[in-house]
């Protein structure tokens, strides 16, 4: 029996000792005001093509030494590698490679328009281009 109360001894020094009116103090709140949680946002998976073939220091002449017509847009672009190529995008080499053309013919249209000439169905064209010059 002594080993009972002995052991009630301990567990009342373990839990403190309340007086009467003190109940369980609140939680302080704190000042800073808790933000909501930003959703993470989900990012697409990158599309995996595996692994290269060739290495990006390869020369396009010669994985493209068959296609007369795409070596003469990496020589037309100034593009040796394909590192150098891959940076473009496919808008950018057809803007890059189209606009000497739109050049070209804005300045035919432009000197058939001061000889009063015009290009089929353009002569609203060079009717405005004589108009205004």
């Amino acid at each position: 029996m002594a080993k009972k109360k002995v052991s009630a001894k301990k567990s009342k020094a373990a839990k403190p000792v309340k007086k009467k009116g003190q109940s369980k103090a609140a939680p302080q709140k704190s000042s800073a005001i808790k933000k909501p949680a930003a959703r993470k946002v989900a990012k697409e998976p990158e599309i995996s093509l595996g692994r290269p073939l060739v290495t990006q220091e390869e020369k396009l002449y010669m994985l493209f030494r068959d296609d007369y017509h795409a070596r003469q847009i990496f020589e037309f672009l100034r593009v040796n590698t394909l590192k150098e190529l891959e940076e473009l995008s496919p808008q950018q080499i057809v803007r890059r490679v189209s606009k000497p053309v739109f050049d070209t013919v804005d300045r035919i249209r432009q000197t058939l328009a001061e000889m009063k000439r015009s290009l089929r169905d353009d002569e609203a064209y060079a009717k405005e281009y004589r108009d205004s010059h």
